[in-house]
């Protein structure tokens, strides 16, 4: 034991970093960063990326496809995740019930694109692309944190609180 071992009467005790964490600014700011580059890639995909794609070679133009419909996946994964995360911090659905929700809302771990096919793509794709790669990491990361699925610690008592107990058990039934 490190003598920094705590005993936890129950779970009212606990910091619960998810709830704390999505009615923070910082969710906040990552909602409101996540959806805007939702909108920008949908902007850019209908539009300009279009215009781009069809200046393209043949091989260019499919690894285009290609990529584009990866980061729309990525976007909506970050979008849905997002949403029903703020959707606990609203009150319009438990934790229990966002855990229901990760099984219909995957975040899968991106594939990474194939460098000559990313070489070859437009600049504003390529950063699309790494900025949602860099946001989906972030998420993924913030999702192990939130989530239930991981072991929850024992609590262990101190072992001078143990020692104390001890004592106070010793000298009571003394009397």
């Amino acid at each position: 034991m490190n003598g920094f071992d705590v005993t936890f009467r129950d779970e009212r005790d606990w910091v619960d970093f998810g709830q704390t964490y999505v009615n923070s600014e910082a969710f906040k700011t990552l909602f409101r960063e996540g959806m805007a580059m939702v909108e920008e890639a949908a902007a850019y995909l209908d539009g300009d990326g279009r215009e781009e794609s069809r200046l393209m070679s043949r091989d260019g133009s499919l690894s285009y496809a290609s990529e584009s419909m990866r980061l729309t996946t990525r976007l909506m994964q970050i979008a849905s995740w997002l949403l029903v995360q703020r959707a606990v911090a609203e009150g319009e659905i438990t934790p229990a019930q966002a855990l229901q929700e990760k099984t219909r809302v995957r975040l899968t771990t991106p594939e990474s694109p194939r460098i000559e096919a990313f070489s070859v793509m437009p600049a504003r794709l390529q950063d699309l692309i790494v900025r949602s790669r860099r946001l989906h990491a972030r998420i993924l990361h913030l999702d192990a944190l939130i989530s239930d699925d991981r072991p929850t610690p024992l609590a262990q008592q101190s072992p001078v609180a143990q020692q104390q107990g001890l004592l106070r058990s010793a000298f009571s039934t003394a009397s």
